[in-house]
């Protein structure tokens, strides 16, 4: 049985949605943040050394790592779905965003997140990570207004790395002007499977309301 070991309001939310997607059987292992400083429980690093999630464990492998994860599920339950065709700019776009969110997108969210805990501190960096913010962003509407999804017009495994990126953005009221982005956020949390997956994923503080 594949085991998600999933902490409430993280990223192993995408992991969740993309099973169900997949429509494969899965077991969850919740853990719960720390409520004073919403860090991983240490048990966390009895399954990976990271001590972070998500990780899965499949017949005696252990994944760690969102894009790795996705691209271990698509190559062992996919059967061709949520991968476009190899040498198509479709799958060049898919293989670009399965790394871009997490090598790109995520770094100026973050580091706004950081910093706003530095106060007047972190004032003379702001400018430059709210313009990187607004570089990623722009990026993703331009891309958005091109094709459904990030890879062409089908979903893909970039989509479930996307959505978290974008979701953190619209969380924070960064999506204002960004109609494109916007509405790629609102048909995600649509979807059948993301709404299975929020229920049984438990407390998630981007997810619709």
């Amino acid at each position: 049985m594949l085991i998600v070991h999933h902490l409430n309001n993280s990223r192993s939310q995408r992991i969740l949605w993309m099973l169900e997607e997949l429509g494969v059987e899965y077991q969850i292992k919740h853990y719960q943040r720390d409520p004073d400083t919403s860090r991983a429980p240490a048990e966390l690093k009895a399954v990976h050394p990271l001590g972070k999630s998500p990780v899965i464990e499949d017949d005696g492998l252990i994944v760690a790592e969102t894009g790795a994860i996705i691209v271990y599920l698509l190559d062992k339950y996919g059967e061709g779905r949520f991968r476009p065709e190899k040498g198509t700019q479709q799958y060049v776009d898919y293989v670009h965003f399965l790394h871009f969110a997490e090598g790109s997108a995520m770094l100026p969210l973050l580091l706004s997140l950081y910093t706003g805990y530095l106060g007047e501190a972190a004032a003379p960096i702001q400018p430059m990570i709210i313009s990187e913010i607004k570089g990623i962003l722009d990026y993703c509407e331009y891309s958005l207004t091109r094709s459904e999804y990030f890879a062409g017009d089908d979903l893909t495994g970039a989509d479930f790395q996307m959505i978290f990126p974008l979701e953190a953005a619209k969380a924070r009221g960064r999506l204002h002007g960004y109609e494109a982005c916007l509405d790629y956020v609102v048909k995600i949390h649509s979807r059948p499977a993301y709404l299975a997956a929020l229920e049984k994923g438990g407390e998630y503080a981007y997810g619709p309301k």
